[in-house]
């Protein structure tokens, strides 16, 4: 905890420090991230979002206790010392209950935050700005500060009661669709700095007259837009001269840092920039699962070349039949002709196909891929062939040719970039 209040005392002082806000739940991405973090003898923050994990279950079926438990469970597994484990909920506010009206939602999303609070998770993100029934689609500053003090209350009452951590809280939401743009992206403008302040100084007087003025003082970020995105086949990087009069808030606001969601794709030189400018949090989720995802597709790939009973992609195969048969995650979002919905099904920058890993099907599907190929050493050649990123790790040593260990690479490589942006040196 003591790294996230230290973030903006850093920024001020000139010491470059960032940390990587990982927003997945899938085991092997949890698996890869504590392991990193072992290697690196660095903290970790692993982050559930209102959807994914909340009070009623969510997309997951896990409440907040139960992923607790569950990224406890792996730490175990790979010898990961919980207490340099943080655990954060990402936009906590009325959001999966947003088509009813307002009243309902709040009292639904206080039962979330405080199942959040309950079970040790120390960040929490307070997000309120989306309107339920009957109002508009984004609320204004006051309504939003309103409605995330009442959350906040409901966070201090719990960790008080509980005698638990006191949490930070993270305030504002310019982000997009989570999980990506799902308009064409041409340009994205980063938040103005009049609207930064503007959040920041209506949150500060809210909070206040909530009798909230001490756990303010503990907002230790806010969400704005640095003008970096990616949607379903274009990544917009960072362009640092853009955000420069929103830079300078922080020149006043020394309390806080900006935290940067939607960062998955972003090169590393672009990451450490944002890093260095008072982006310090940098959030990523489907850039994650997109490298899971194509390891797993490569590992189908040579299954089948080695193994002829295995079939011709028999992942892929099974991962296009279950999206066909259950569309809901990503028939709305992705548009087009059938043969265009077929590539963004399984090929997105989005990567709506991490929902349904954790279906049956996918994971008989997947547990056939690593049978097939369990006991095997990969050759060399399918290894460049169809992983090519992997191939000089495995030719040097660095990694062994299995299936399991070029797994857990394909997202330990995207996790090693953020950790080189974060701490650089």
């Amino acid at each position: 905890m003591s790294l996230l209040t230290e973030l903006a005392r850093d920024y001020q002082a000139g010491r470059t420090q960032g940390i990587t806000s990982v927003c997945s739940a899938h085991p092997s991405v949890i698996r890869a991230t504590l392991r990193e973090g072992l290697r690196t003898n660095t903290v970790v923050l692993i982050e559930a979002t209102c959807n994914q994990v909340n009070h009623e279950g969510g997309y997951t079926g896990m409440r907040p206790a139960d992923f607790r438990r569950f990224v406890e469970g792996i730490a175990a597994e790979v010898g990961f010392d919980t207490t340099k484990l943080i655990l954060g909920g990402d936009h906590l506010g009325p959001n999966p209950w947003r088509s009813l009206p307002a009243e309902e939602a709040l009292a639904k999303a206080e039962i979330m935050v405080a199942a959040y609070v309950a079970a040790g998770f120390t960040k929490i993100h307070l997000d309120a700005s989306m309107g339920c029934a009957g109002e508009p689609e984004g609320l204004d500053d006051e309504t939003t500060a309103h409605r995330a003090a009442r959350l906040a209350k409901v966070a201090e009452a719990t960790a008080k009661a509980d005698g638990l951590t006191l949490p930070v809280y993270i305030i504002g939401t310019e982000v997009p669709t989570p999980g990506g743009a799902l308009h064409d992206l041409d340009d994205v403008p980063p938040t103005h700095a009049d609207a930064a302040k503007k959040t920041i100084a209506t949150h500060r007087r809210v909070f206040a007259e909530a009798g909230l003025t001490e756990a303010f003082g503990r907002v230790i970020g806010l969400v704005v837009q640095p003008g970096v995105e990616f949607g379903h086949d274009k990544v917009v990087v960072y362009r640092p001269e853009r955000a420069r009069e929103l830079i300078a808030v922080l020149g006043d606001e020394t309390q806080f840092v900006f935290e940067a969601h939607s960062t998955d794709y972003q090169p590393e030189a672009a990451l450490a920039t944002l890093v260095r400018d008072g982006f310090p949090i940098l959030k990523v989720g489907p850039g994650l699962t997109f490298a899971l995802r194509q390891t797993l597709y490569g590992l189908d790939l040579i299954a089948s070349e080695l193994d002829a009973s295995y079939g011709d992609r028999a992942l892929a195969n099974a991962m296009e039949a279950l999206m066909l048969a259950e569309p809901n995650y990503w028939q709305r979002y992705y548009p087009g002709t059938p043969d265009e919905q077929h590539v963004l099904r399984h090929y997105s920058y989005s990567d709506r196909i991490r929902y349904y890993w954790p279906h049956e099907q996918a994971e008989r599907a997947v547990a056939k891929l690593m049978a097939t190929l369990k006991g095997r050493t990969i050759p060399e050649p399918l290894v460049a062939q169809f992983l090519p990123e992997d191939a000089e790790a495995v030719r040097s040593g660095e990694c062994a040719a299995t299936a399991e260990a070029l797994l857990e690479r394909g997202v330990t490589r995207m996790l090693q970039l953020y950790g080189r942006a974060c701490r650089p040196g």
